[in-house]
């Protein structure tokens, strides 16, 4: 049971975020430089920026150590999924992909 409500926070943490970026880019343009530009507007943003920036990379380190250690290796599609969707999705991603039932 919990591995569905992992693959849904997973499904819900691409999905919602996502929303948001494809808004902004109709409005700006597809521009990564804009982007990023937009996430250091002020102090707060800056420190939202750098707080899922580390959350991520520590993620990630997370990731491969377990996966060195499990052989998951599947696990590993959660380090994409992580920076080019965000924590939101990677985070329940590996989770999901990790409990999976071992035979």
């Amino acid at each position: 049971m919990i591995r569905w409500v992992y693959l849904l926070l997973a499904v819900w943490g691409a999905v919602h975020p996502m929303a948001y970026f494809m808004q902004w880019f109709q409005a700006e343009g597809f521009s990564i430089a804009k982007m990023v530009e937009a996430w250091h507007v002020n102090a707060a943003t800056s420190g939202l920026v750098w707080d899922l920036t580390i959350a991520a990379f520590a993620l990630t380190v997370f990731i491969l150590s377990e996966t060195l250690v499990r052989r998951n290796w599947l696990a590993l599609a959660a380090i994409p999924a992580t920076f080019c969707i965000g924590v939101s999705c990677g985070l329940p991603l590996y989770l999901y992909l990790r409990s999976k039932p071992i035979v």
